[in-house]
């Protein structure tokens, strides 16, 4: 019988690659070329990550990035309508990215980095607007940021709703 009894549900975690580059660092001897990967990972019910290495090689960089994006998994919570609950406007490095709730069966309507990360979330009916930068990481970054904003605004509100049960009760 083994020592720890590891869950072997199978979780359907798609992955997919943002970006792949080539990068040189200049040191005394030379240039030093390396390959650097972001992927985003997601189950499509809720839970998302990022992860971006580099590496020395094409695969050891994508092995690493998806090593990274699998540790960094987040949970954020969906509602019955399939889209975000309200509009939320973030802000990472010069990255400004508008998510803005819609009506079911409009779809995604969001361009490059930024839909595969709603994809992959599981939200369906969203519009979005890259206001700043077209960096395709900091897209990723900011979208992922924006989508944590709303859970933990979420859990908020559920904990002083509950708070504020309580306090009837002990009135």
């Amino acid at each position: 019988m083994p020592r720890f009894n590891r869950n072997n549900s199978k979780e359907e975690i798609e992955s997919r690659l943002i970006d792949l580059r080539r990068v040189t660092r200049v040191t005394k001897g030379g240039k030093q070329l390396s390959f650097r990967a972001c992927i985003v990972m997601g189950d499509r019910k809720g839970k998302i990550g990022e992860g971006t290495e580099k590496g020395a090689d094409v695969a050891i960089a994508i092995e690493k990035a998806t090593r990274n994006a699998k540790k960094e998994l987040i949970k954020i919570s969906l509602d019955d309508l399939e889209t975000i609950p309200y509009q939320i406007k973030e802000k990472y490095c010069a990255a400004e990215i508008l998510l803005k709730p819609a009506p079911k069966g409009t779809g995604v309507k969001a361009g490059g980095s930024i839909r595969i990360v709603l994809e992959l979330a599981g939200i369906k009916n969203v519009v979005s607007k890259m206001l700043g930068s077209r960096n395709k990481i900091s897209n990723v970054r900011a979208t992922i940021n924006a989508l944590k904003k709303i859970s933990l605004l979420k859990k908020e509100k559920k904990s002083d709703k509950n708070k504020k049960q309580d306090e009837k009760i002990k009135n």
